[in-house]
């Protein structure tokens, strides 16, 4: 019995031998396989495909920014040509109105007293006016019959012509009194609408305050552009000028249509004006960015998303084709403004140029890629 259980033990382990032999077998021949099959371990690189843009000769303008205000060639600011207390509102902001149309009437009380005491005294001349030609038709009878000398007629004459100067300056007076009592019922210039009401029923007006405000709907609108007196005399009309809102859209392309010949002492700029004919989606007194071109000159751009900045300096990866293979090369740049979504390229890109547009994270100079031509117009005129 000793004896099966011995013999059965060597069993065991001689089974157990060439089960961890078998396997030896198959880890070595796996192994094997791998170094001599698997063409990472000692072959070259897979090339990365990448999409390219050809760099293309453009005319880049030379531009400026400035800070416009728009304002409407057809805008009328309503003030007062008289002071007083306002009465009466016959408008409400939003109206549309019609010239001559009543906006706010200021109490005339006052002026209406000053028309009637210049009314009393033109009837009190007009009666001493009367009075003087009775006597002077009188003097003239007397010095027919030889009654009075010449110098009566000549004094009653002298006093009927004063009397009729005074009546006529009286006349006028009242005239102006009723003219500037008109002016107590403010009215509308033109066809518009209303703007804001700023003023209440109640408050005292003078001739500075703003009443309201009467816009044509949708009639030409007016850049200001106020440029500073050094860069003054590169300005000339015709230059053209492109309206963006706060968030860089363009809204309008106009040109310079106005340029003032002095220069604003205060400010020490220059105003120059743009017409935009049919504004889109713009109103009166609208701050607008204003981008003055002043000339253009051929040069290249590059996509801002192609280009990396490392340590303040600027880069970009060149597709390079070194005669065996194309790889990526790594490009110093100096760019300028920007256009769009683009930079302008000072230094670093020449026309023909291939520019890696996509899978930059995964590049490293020298990294052999595989280029993908993106669809491009031949030539670009950026104006």
């Amino acid at each position: 019995m000793h004896g099966f259980r011995v013999i059965q033990n060597r069993q065991v382990r001689r089974g157990a031998n060439a089960l961890l032999l078998i396997g030896a077998l198959v880890l070595a021949a796996g192994c094997g396989k791998t170094s001599a099959g698997d063409p990472a371990a000692g072959g070259a690189p897979q090339a990365m495909p990448v999409q390219v843009n050809i760099a293309q000769a453009e005319n880049i303008p030379e531009t400026t920014e400035y800070l416009s205000v728009l304002k409407s060639r057809h805008s009328a600011n309503i003030n007062p040509q008289v002071e007083g207390y306002i009465t009466k509102i016959f408008v409400k902001s939003g109206d549309r109105v019609s010239a001559g149309t009543p906006l706010i009437q200021i109490d005339p009380l006052k002026q209406l007293a000053a028309v009637s005491s210049q009314e009393a005294a033109r009837a009190a001349q007009e009666a001493n006016v009367r009075y003087a030609q009775i006597q002077l038709e009188r003097a003239r009878k007397l010095y027919a019959a030889g009654v009075v000398p010449k110098q009566e007629v000549d004094n009653a004459q002298t006093t009927y012509d004063a009397a009729v100067a005074q009546l006529k300056a009286l006349s006028d007076q009242v005239n102006q009194q009723q003219a500037e009592l008109r002016y107590y019922r403010v009215t509308a210039p033109m066809d518009g609408i209303v703007g804001d009401i700023p003023v209440r029923v109640g408050e005292r007006v003078a001739v500075t305050t703003l009443l309201t405000t009467v816009d044509e709907p949708g009639g030409p609108l007016e850049a200001y552009i106020y440029v500073p007196a050094d860069r003054a005399r590169n300005l000339k009309l015709g230059l053209t000028v492109h309206l963006a809102d706060d968030a860089g859209n363009k809204v309008a392309d106009t040109r310079i249509t106005f340029l003032s010949p002095e220069v604003d002492p205060e400010t020490q700029t220059v105003l120059a004006k743009a017409l935009l004919e049919n504004p889109r989606g713009l109103r009166v007194a609208q701050q607008v960015r204003a981008q003055v071109v002043w000339s253009t000159h051929e040069g290249t751009v590059i996509p801002i998303l192609a280009v990396t900045r490392i340590s303040g300096q600027f880069f970009a990866f060149l597709a390079v084709n070194d005669g065996k293979s194309t790889v990526a090369r790594q490009k110093l740049l100096k760019v300028g403004d920007t256009i769009g979504n683009d930079y302008v390229v000072l230094e670093g890109i020449k026309p023909g140029d291939h520019i890696i547009v996509s899978g930059l994270q995964f590049l490293q100079d020298g990294a052999p890629v595989t280029e993908q031509v993106q669809q491009q117009p031949q030539h670009v005129t950026r104006d």
